[in-house]
């Protein structure tokens, strides 16, 4: 079967097994609706999920195999429209995060505070589908988040499944951003169109929570990219700015770009009066006040304030070991332990979660500077592959730390050029998150067992799939043809077999 093919049939059973074993309604849905609810508990939803997950594994390696091929851009983007649109008709999976958001914008609607109340101070439809473990938590996300989910509740009234329908466009059109600017964010640095495509949309990561998931950081990512594509095109960064901040207005995180197009702007008006000192005083402050305008107009306009600047760091609940602190304590914890028998696991996590939001803070300002421009050269390769490890630490030390917020990296790194071990790493790794999650969110990361399979999937998946080719002669040359990531070159738009002459 072709990978197309096995993707299609894959993201059709997850479609439908989503209605049984994904992060279902608590009360209603289609099921119910249908006279179906018997599929969604006992054996019913066993079969579901049986469904949903074979059909996470058969996406997994449909993913591996279209890569496999050589594909050119073209066949890259057919099989990520037909996966994604058959993911577009799937029930909420892997996270019930959505029905947050949808409850979160009925309270703007109904005059509460989300930035001060929890969502148990508004009962309705919507609560009743939030998990228990958010009902009484703020949110920490900008005027963006909360006016999309104002404008939705406003839109659809306490109808659950409506909302669900129109969080999905939102999740669309995002995703329909990130496809778009990607091949054109790697061919204006002089990287791999196909791969770029490949590694940062068909990634079953992507697809499965930014689609799947509908998380924010699907329109997010979408504004980031879409922004950053400006910068680089065009020598007048204030448009790609504008953009990038009405990401920041979503989420918080998006703010990591915005240094590098600081960069970029220094880079391209060197030569001033200002010197280069001052011209970086000055770029930085152009940025910081379109930022805070366009926040500003956002928060106008949705009727919200800035209080989620306080509420940033205030999750603490979720844990599990994609987050370096998470990760650090437990295994700390453990040894410790042998020393003093009362030593708590909740102590180790404190100083851990202090230490790496320091070490973050380095980070960063670490990356900015290793990634500034040098004489003599282009910087916009830079200012793309600065971003993407910027993000990658920001994600690696965040204190919470989920698959879906690592969109930022998996989105951008096969945009740059990038060295072979950086797709090694994003292929394996994207292999054992997909994996882990199940349908209804919860996951596997504290199962030995599966982490150790996974893993071994994961290391023979890519060194099967970046194995390096045999020779081929080069048709001009006579010499030897071999493309990054152990993929045959050929031109573009050539068949993917070609024989020389």
């Amino acid at each position: 079967m072709r990978p197309q093919s096995l993707g299609v049939a894959a993201c059709a059973l997850i479609a439908v097994g989503s209605f049984g074993a994904g992060a279902t309604r608590y009360r209603g849905g289609l099921l119910r609706a249908a006279g179906l609810e018997h599929l969604s508990y006992g054996h019913g939803r066993a079969l579901m999920d049986l469904l949903l997950t074979a059909g996470i594994f058969g996406l997994v390696l449909a993913w591996v195999l279209l890569w496999k091929t050589r594909p050119g851009l073209a066949q890259v983007r057919r099989s990520v429209c037909w996966w994604a649109g058959i993911l577009a008709v799937s029930a909420p999976i892997l996270s019930r995060d959505v029905y947050s958001y949808l409850m979160q914008g009925a309270m703007l609607r109904d005059g509460y505070d989300p930035y001060s109340e929890g969502a148990a101070v508004n009962p309705g439809p919507y609560l009743w589908e939030v998990s228990h473990d958010w009902r009484n938590t703020t949110t920490p996300y900008g005027p963006l988040h909360l006016g999309m989910g104002k404008a939705v509740t406003w839109l659809v009234g306490e109808n659950v499944t409506l909302g669900l329908v129109v969080y999905r466009l939102f999740s669309l059109a995002g995703f329909a951003l990130i496809m778009w600017a990607l091949p054109r964010i790697a061919k204006q640095v002089g990287g791999d169109p196909a791969l770029a495509l490949w590694l940062g949309a068909a990634n079953p990561v992507m697809l499965l929570h930014l689609i799947g998931g509908m998380h924010n950081e699907a329109v997010m990512v979408g504004l980031v990219s879409v922004g950053l594509l400006w910068c680089l095109r065009s020598r007048w960064c204030t448009p790609g700015i504008a953009l990038i901040a009405l990401a920041v207005s979503l989420k918080a995180t998006a703010a990591v770009a915005l240094p590098f197009v600081v960069w970029l702007m220094v880079k391209r008006r060197s030569a001033t009066t200002l010197g280069a000192a001052g011209m970086l005083v000055a770029c930085g402050a152009w940025a910081l006040a379109v930022n805070v305008a366009v926040i500003q107009l956002v928060t106008w306009a949705s009727g919200t304030t800035w209080g989620w600047l306080e509420e940033i760091t205030g999750n603490s609940k979720v844990i599990n070991p994609l987050a370096g602190p998470t990760l650090a304590a437990e295994l700390i914890t453990p040894v410790l332990q042998l020393f003093d028998d009362t030593f708590r696991y909740n102590t180790a996590l404190t100083w851990t979660r202090t230490i790496f939001s320091a070490l973050m803070l380095v980070g960063l300002a670490v990356v900015w500077w290793i990634f500034r421009p040098r004489r003599g050269e282009d910087y916009e390769r830079r200012a793309v592959a600065g971003t993407t490890a910027a993000y990658a630490v920001a994600f690696a030390t965040n204190a919470v730390t989920l698959p879906w917020y690592y969109a930022s990296v998996i989105s951008l790194a096969g945009t740059f050029k990038p060295p072979a071990w950086v797709v090694r790493v994003t292929v394996g790794a994207s292999i054992v998150v997909a994996l882990a999650f199940k349908g209804s969110g919860n996951h596997r990361l504290y199962d030995m067992w599966f982490l150790a399979l996974a893993a071994i999937a994961a290391v023979v998946a890519v060194e099967w799939l970046f194995r390096d080719p045999p020779k081929t002669p080069s048709p001009a040359r006579g010499g030897s043809l071999r493309a990054p990531f152990g993929r045959a070159a050929r031109p573009q738009d050539a068949p993917a077999e070609t024989h020389p002459a």
